[in-house]
């Protein structure tokens, strides 16, 4: 199904762990420009980077890449997102894709797929995606966010928490964390969260007037706040699992050693292939 969506790319310098991450250096191009690149192979309609930094709109403008300005108070993405939506005054049911900063290897179909998923669920405000756990000790990481739906596939809870908690296959083993390597299969059920939303722009314009939850304080969850104020979640379960994205200097490296980023061949030179063929015959 195509559907015309925009993608908003969040950036913001300021990180605990990777200082300056958005402009982290991968194979010769700054992280963020390397995520509208991908987020440009989704079809998007408009591949935007939305950003508080002069900085990061030099790196984009020197790329190629649409960037805006927007305020440096924003508390959440998702803010900074509501601000794109309003200065672009789109219509209530445009589709706005909000591409993380931090993921140079994110799927382009996963985003086209997220955004159709919410074009097909005209009761929800938000969509997003999940995927089924397979190792047991990322049940238990509260790094690991599980999500868990209702039968039409829409978002019950999310959760740091190993949730939904399999009673009888479980119980012997918590809180014994040395067990975990022993424990059962994963059921089926239990689902890993992906951080890649679609929102409806009207959703987008009303966010920073929603409260913060209590849910979404305990559980630092910033989805939450939609489910407690009764907006609904549509949620696309795949069963691939994402590339990982870039929150450490190690996460960093191994992205870098992952796909050669790096153009290995060089210009066209109408003499060096010619140079090749000889040797090569030779």
């Amino acid at each position: 199904m195509s559907v015309p969506f925009i993608a908003v790319i969040p950036a913001r310098l300021a990180s605990t762990r990777l200082p300056n991450k958005p402009l982290a250096d991968i194979g010769g191009k700054p992280m963020v420009v390397r995520v509208a690149e991908r987020t440009r192979e989704s079809g998007a309609t408009q591949v935007l980077i939305a950003t508080d930094s002069g900085l990061v709109v030099d790196a984009a403008r020197d790329h190629g890449i649409e960037v805006m300005m927007t305020r440096t108070d924003h508390p959440t993405g998702t803010d900074r997102l509501a601000e794109v939506a309003t200065r672009l005054a789109l219509p209530d049911d445009a589709i706005v894709v909000n591409v993380q900063g931090d993921e140079p290897l994110i799927d382009p179909q996963l985003v086209r797929n997220v955004a159709a998923h919410l074009a097909t669920h005209p009761e929800c405000a938000i969509a997003t995606a999940a995927h089924p756990i397979h190792d047991p000790a990322d049940v238990f990481n509260p790094n690991v966010v599980k999500a868990v739906l209702d039968a039409r596939s829409g978002a019950l809870y999310f959760s740091r928490a190993p949730i939904p908690w399999t009673r009888d296959a479980w119980q012997s083993h918590w809180p014994d964390v040395s067990a975990l390597a022993k424990l059962p299969a994963v059921p089926d059920n239990v689902l890993r969260h992906i951080g890649l939303y679609a929102y409806r722009a009207k959703f987008l314009r009303a966010f920073p007037t929603l409260s913060i939850a209590p849910i979404e304080t305990a559980e630092a969850l910033e989805q939450l706040r939609a489910l407690w104020h009764g907006e609904r979640i549509a949620v696309r379960v795949t069963h691939e699992t994402p590339p990982p994205g870039v929150d450490t200097p190690a996460d960093l490296e191994r992205v870098r050693a992952v796909i050669p980023w790096r153009e290995l061949k060089p210009p066209h030179n109408p003499c060096k292939p010619r140079r090749r063929l000889i040797r090569r015959g030779s």
